[in-house]
Parts: C-alpha cells; sequence; structure tokens
C-alpha cells in the first residue's frame, strides 16, 4: 500500500500528538533533537540530534509512536536513524514541515555541445522495466519484524538506501520459508520505486548458471558480461547454495562479484547456510559472501508468528480472531510459508463450506488434514539427557555457572534444542535462563565447528542422539 506524502505527515503527526500525551514537558525535551524524514513501506526514518538523544527517544517514546502509526497504517514499523548534529529546534514547536527525503525523479543534466547553447537542456531518463519475477506482496510493509529476522531486516533496508549502514555484499541466510525472498523483492520494490532508473537484476543462482551456459554456447560471453557487470546497479542472487559443485559458473561468478564490488554497487546474496558451510564453493567465493554482513534468519517465536498469521489475514481479507491467530501459531512453527499457506487454505474452506475461520473450525482441519505427529523429545528431555550424560545437576544449565564443564554442556544442549527440535534462538535462551539470543547462536555455532574438528566432541553428540532417538 502507497500512501501520499501528505498524508504519510498527518500519520505521523497523529501518531506524534498521541505520543505527546504521556509526559507534554518530557517529550518537548526530548524530541528537540528528533526530526521526521520520512515513512515508506513501514520504515520511519528519523534524524537524529546524537546517539544520547537517540536511546532515550527509542526506549522511552518510540514503542508508543511506532504502535500509532501501526494502528493507522496496518504496517509493521521498523525505525532508519540519521545522525545529524545540526538539529536544535524542537518538533512540538517547528511550525513548518520537516523536509522529507528527496525522491530521485527521472530527469537528469545533459551538457550542450561545444557550439550549442550556454545553458544545459533537461533529458527524460528512460524508466527501467521491474526486474522479473518480483511478487508485488513482498514489500518491506508487508514483512513483519521479530527478533528472529530484525537483523537481516535492517540490513534490507539500508541496502535498498533506506538509512543505516550499508553492507556490501550483504549475504542472508537461513532455511526455507522462512523470509529471505521476501527481503529480497523488498529491497528491489524499494529502490525502484526511489531510483526508477536504476538497473535491477534479480535471478536464482539456476537462472544465472543457465544464462552463463547459453552464452558460452551461442558465443555471447560479451552480452552476458555487459548485462552482470556493467549494466547492473543492483544485483540479487537466490539460492546461491546452487552454484556448488559448478566450477565454471563460479568462476565467472567471482569476477562479476569484484566488477560489481570495485564500482561500488550493491549486491544481494541469500542462502539455506551460512558461508563457511557451503559445500563444494570455492574458498575465494566464501572468503567475499564474508566481507560485508551475514545476516542469518530464524523460526520465528511465537509471538513473532501470531503477528505473521495477523498481518496476511489482513492482507487478504480474513476475518480472524485472537484465538484462532494463536492457535496457528502454536500449532505450525516450521516456517513461515507453511504457516500463510494453511491460514489461506482455512480461508478457502471457510467460503466453500459457508463456516466462519473460528477456533472449532480451524482445529478440525488441521487435525484432518496434517499427519499424525510422532512423539518427539521436548526441551526439557534434552537438558535432562545433557544433564545425565556430564554428570550434571539439572539446575546447571539455567544456572550463571560458567565453569568450563558446565557451559560445554550447556552449549551442547543448545546445540541438541536447535538441530532436533528447530527452536528459535530467543525460544532456546529463555529455555537456558533467559539467556540472550546472541549468546545461544554462539554456542550453537561453536558446537558445530566443534563436531567437524574434534574426534571427542562428536562422540559426546552421537551419544546424545543416539540416546535421544531411543526416547521418541
Amino acid at each position: 500500500m502507497t500512501i501520499p506524502k501528505h498524508d504519510v505527515r498527518e500519520i505521523f503527526d497523529r501518531a506524534i500528538e498521541h505520543t505527546r500525551r504521556l509526559s507534554p514537558a518530557t517529550f518537548d525535551q526530548w524530541f528537540g533533537g528528533v526530526q521526521f524524514d520520512d515513512l515508506t513501506d513501514g520504515v520511519l526514518s528519523l534524524r537524529v540530534q546524537n546517539e544520547f538523544v537517540l536511546e532515550w527517544v527509542r526506549d522511552n517514546f518510540l514503542p508508543t509512536l511506532t504502535e500509532k502509526i501501526r494502528e493507522l497504517t496496518g504496517w509493521s514499523i521498523q525505525v532508519a536513524w540519521t545522525l545529524d548534529s545540526g538539529l536544535a529546534t524542537p518538533i512540538a514547536q517547528r511550525t513548518e514541515v520537516a523536509p522529507v527525503r528527496p525522491r530521485p525523479i527521472a530527469v537528469r543534466l545533459v551538457s550542450p555541445p561545444i557550439s550549442g547553447p550556454p545553458s544545459p537542456r533537461l533529458e527524460i531518463v528512460r524508466r527501467m522495466p521491474p526486474p522479473d519475477e518480483m511478487n508485488p506482496k513482498h514489500t518491506f510493509a508487508n514483512f513483519v519484524v521479530g527478533p528472529s529476522n530484525q537483523l537481516a531486516h535492517a540490513a534490507a533496508v539500508a541496502a535498498a538506501g533506506g538509512g543505516g549502514r550499508r553492507y556490501n555484499p550483504l549475504f542472508i541466510c537461513g532455511g526455507t520459508g522462512l523470509g529471505k525472498t521476501h527481503l529480497v523483492h523488498a529491497i528491489a520494490h524499494r529502490v525502484y520505486e526511489e531510483r526508477p532508473e536504476a538497473r535491477i537484476i534479480y535471478v536464482s543462482a539456476e537462472r544465472f548458471t543457465n544464462d552463463f551456459i547459453t552464452a558460452i554456447q551461442h558465443h555471447r560471453m560479451d552480452e552476458f558480461r555487459t548485462k552482470y557487470r556493467q549494466s547492473c546497479d543492483l544485483l540479487l542472487v537466490d539460492d546461491i547454495q546452487f552454484l556448488a559443485g559448478r566450477e565454471q559458473t563460479q568462476e565467472e561468478f567471482f569476477h562479476t562479484f569484484n566488477a560489481l564490488h570495485a564500482l561500488d554497487r550493491q549486491i544481494v546474496v541469500t542462502s539455506d547456510k551460512y558461508p563457511q558451510n557451503l559445500e563444494r564453493m570455492e574458498e575465494r567465493l566464501v572468503s567475499r559472501f564474508s566481507w560485508g554482513l551475514v545476516a542469518d534468519i530464524q523460526v520465528p517465536e511465537l509471538e513473532t508468528r501470531v503477528a505473521i498469521v495477523r498481518n496476511k489475514a489482513a492482507q487478504e481479507g480474513i476475518a480472524l480472531t485472537d484465538d484462532v491467530a494463536l492457535y496457528l501459531g502454536q500449532m505450525i512453527r516450521s516456517n513461515v510459508r507453511e504457516l500463510e499457506g494453511t491460514l489461506i487454505r482455512l480461508a478457502a474452506k471457510s467460503s466453500l463450506t459457508g463456516r466462519p475461520v473460528d477456533l472449532a473450525f480451524a482445529r478440525a482441519e488441521i487435525t484432518a488434514t496434517s499427519p499424525p505427529r510422532a512423539q518427539t523429545v521436548s526441551v526439557e528431555d534434552i537438558q535432562r539427557a545433557v544433564c545425565h550424560h556430564f554428570h550434571l545437576r539439572s539446575t546447571d544449565l539455567t544456572s550463571k555457572d560458567r565453569h568450563k564443564s558446565v557451559a560445554f554442556a550447556r552449549h551442547v544442549a543448545m546445540y541438541l534444542c536447535k538441530q532436533r527440535l528447530k527452536c528459535s534462538f530467543p525460544e532456546i535462551g529463555r529455555a537456558f535462563g533467559n539467556r540472550d539470543h546472541t549468546t545461544v547462536m554462539s554456542a550453537v555455532r561453536k558446537i558445530e565447528a566443534q563436531r567437524d574438528s574434534d574426534p571427542q566432541v562428536r562422540a559426546h553428540l552421537e551419544a546424545l542422539e543416539k540416546k535421544l532417538a531411543a526416547e521418541e
């Protein structure tokens, strides 16, 4: 949904008025260092005087402000900050409209010929066609942000020119159906909207390979290299893991990457694995994938899954009660695609049968169409097995004890929860004494590396996995 600029400003002003009521005096004091720049596709761009003001506003006023904007627009709101020490006048005292971030228009100044008139002329720049295979619904406004994908979302916004530090390349990794392609499409949509003259290429790794093979067969390598290296302002490549083992294609992509990176053209790559875990991929490519930022997307936690269901229902015009949204979020944990697909299926069945999508209907349909679930172990089962294996007390794994033996056992338990139960990092962190999700990420990666390099660690894991398999 696109909102006209004057309506965007009115929405922000209404949200400001609502937020100011919390504490007018404090609000005026702290918002003196904040300026509104833009609100597009759920990204609120604010200019802030310094980091101290940023932290205070973010912690004390931002939740109320963004919630009001979400209520008025239906968007999931993400904030892009810009530091500007020149700001001074309190927002509550300004009467003029704050400047909106300028959007490029499709014209350019062209220098006149030597023999021509002294003033430049305007030449219309041809608006480039939108990238192939783009889903119109995959925008930033329709992307639900939660702890499991917050970093990847913020990095994608920055890659599209929406504020914040831009990383090049941006490497987005995560399992199937978690939103990698959605973010890539959102980047393309945003760049195309802001810079209609931009030359955007979106391809899968398979498509890149096929284009390369075709160019070789028909002696069109110059044409291929012009397209991918010179006539490209933004390169988006999905599922880079499919280049595995294709040595000649990897060689060509390596040189394409180098050419674009040298020109500071944004490169965004997605994969189902971290760069260092890509099999049969040249080391020099793996190294380049890590030059910028590697941002992973994890299985969303319950709150985010419920928000995703509600967001999809709003997009599709499906009447959905809170209890049904919660039930779907609890029952479907694997990925976003399955979650949204289940909602659409329920809505279609409801339309055919004339029954409302209530809790009883949802339970009956999911029970009838889902295969019986095999009995699986729980987080508690894994914790219990690990404690028994390492001769620890049941409370050791959730305690603050950092003794080497306890920490190692804790890391192993976290790794097993991630591998066997597909829990999100925040969920695992809560189960292990409310630890931060970054702590869990570090633990899981450490055990993954040790499993490949340390026979003793591998033996511990194999013994535990054998024991857990016997309990299923």
